[in-house]
């Protein structure tokens, strides 16, 4: 695909993920899209990113802003490094108490690309600042 297209492609990933229009977002998607999560484990095809979403959803109202699209020669695979603006609405497995906080933190993720799809998503952020954000220690 083409350097425009591919860019094109996660820009509208991230327009489509704000829009909260799920059935969209996960369109973008290749049947057998990779998704590794943040200091986390890989889940492969769309169900898995479906049920990683909903869960999203249930404890977190997100809007990626600022969001800067790098994408290597040939369109196959990209970058891009984002600021999410945050609010916690509902406490997460494993993680601090949620009551409605907000937080700001760069994240970036990288992306493999087939067929004008996402076919692989890595998502980094900083956890330990997501925590003292939201913990306020």
């Amino acid at each position: 695909m083409s350097v425009e297209t591919a860019r094109t492609l996660i820009e509208t990933y991230y327009r489509t993920f704000n829009s909260g229009d799920r059935e969209a977002f996960l369109a973008l998607l290749t049947d057998d899209v990779v998704h590794d999560i943040n200091q986390g484990g890989s889940e492969i095809g769309v169900a898995p990113f479906r049920a990683f979403l909903h869960r999203m959803d249930s404890c977190y109202r997100e809007d990626i802003r600022d969001v800067v699209v790098m994408v290597n020669e040939d369109g196959s695979r990209a970058a891009a490094e984002f600021v999410v603006h945050g609010t916690y609405l509902s406490t997460d497995d494993g993680l601090p108490e949620a009551h409605g906080q907000g937080y700001v933190l760069p994240a970036g993720a990288f992306f493999t690309l087939r067929d004008g799809k996402v076919a692989r998503i890595s998502n980094f952020y900083n956890l330990p600042e997501w925590t003292r954000q939201v913990t306020g220690k």
